[in-house]
């Protein structure tokens, strides 16, 4: 073997491993797209929940004030 031939088999080997790595990156990064997707829907149903306690808790502090009044 040459040494031309040594560095185009070395290329060739880094070229392959940088392949792989994208891949890998392009499988990792569609993975975290769904968590984060899937985040975002919880954080929409934690928010939702949060909103209707908030109402709940102020309806009850009208009431007793109202019954203070009374």
């Amino acid at each position: 073997m040459t040494e031309s031939d040594d560095l185009l088999n070395n290329l060739e080997q880094k070229l392959d491993q940088l392949l792989e790595r994208c891949e890998t990156l392009q499988r990792d990064n569609t993975d975290l797209r769904a968590r984060e997707s899937e985040w975002q829907r919880e954080r929409v149903r934690l928010v939702e929940k949060n909103e209707l306690a908030r109402g709940r808790v102020e309806a009850m502090i009208v009431r007793l004030k109202a019954l203070e009044t009374e």
